[in-house]
């Protein structure tokens, strides 16, 4: 694949595809565990190991993976490269492991390492798969740190642990929560859709104002 085409399948990840605020994928973990930024970029990267890792093996063996059960051939792939971030995680990182909790094996299920997998990773060669498993998990993990750092910075005014609106903030305890997720959400996702179709609308025009 053209170097080109590898960057528009980096790229796309990101912005055009990103995984939460365009094909809103994946919205269990983002409203879980998004309490703090800090949880949200381990859930992040801990998806984008998963991503590469299965993309790559699923691209190598796309020939050989009898369609009736490439399903279940996806899922044991992605199985193996779960357990081993839990393992690297509990080993190195316990009191992250311990905050994600049950949402770390359930990146087993998450739509967007399965449907990356079907759609692209079993379609294309092994760079683009991976580039693709890179942009996902970049994306994914961009999102997750924003809402996290939203979420933190409105519950507790810290982010990464940090102070930063000092000791008179009077910190809203509902961001903290569940509802506050959902909330946090909502509004990111509106304002980024707002963007995107701002920018939309005037790409539009300059191209009928040359055409």
């Amino acid at each position: 694949m053209p170097k080109n085409n590898l960057r528009g399948v980096f790229v796309n990840g990101i912005f055009n595809e990103n995984p939460v605020f365009r094909l809103v994928l994946g919205t269990c973990p983002v409203i879980a565990v998004t309490t703090s930024a800090i949880n949200g970029a381990g859930m992040g990267l801990a998806a984008t190991f998963v991503l590469i890792g299965s993309n790559a093996v699923i691209s190598m063996l796309r020939n050989f993976i009898p369609g009736k059960v490439r399903i279940p051939a996806f899922i044991v792939v992605i199985c193996t490269f779960v357990t081993m971030i839990q393992l690297l995680m509990q080993a190195y990182l316990p009191s992250l492991y311990e905050a994600l909790g049950i949402f770390l094996p359930l990146i087993v299920v998450n739509c967007i390492i399965l449907a990356r997998a079907e759609a692209f990773a079993s379609k294309n060669g092994l760079m683009a798969s991976i580039v693709d498993g890179v942009g996902m998990g970049l994306g994914f993990t961009l999102a997750m740190v924003l809402m996290g750092t939203v979420r933190e910075l409105l519950g507790n005014g810290t982010v990464f642990g940090f102070s930063l609106l000092g000791a008179s903030f009077e910190p809203v305890l509902l961001f903290i929560l569940a509802p506050g997720g959902f909330l946090a959400y909502g509004l990111l996702l509106g304002i980024i859709n707002a963007i995107s179709n701002k920018r939309a609308a005037s790409k539009k025009h300059e191209e009928v104002k040359a055409a």
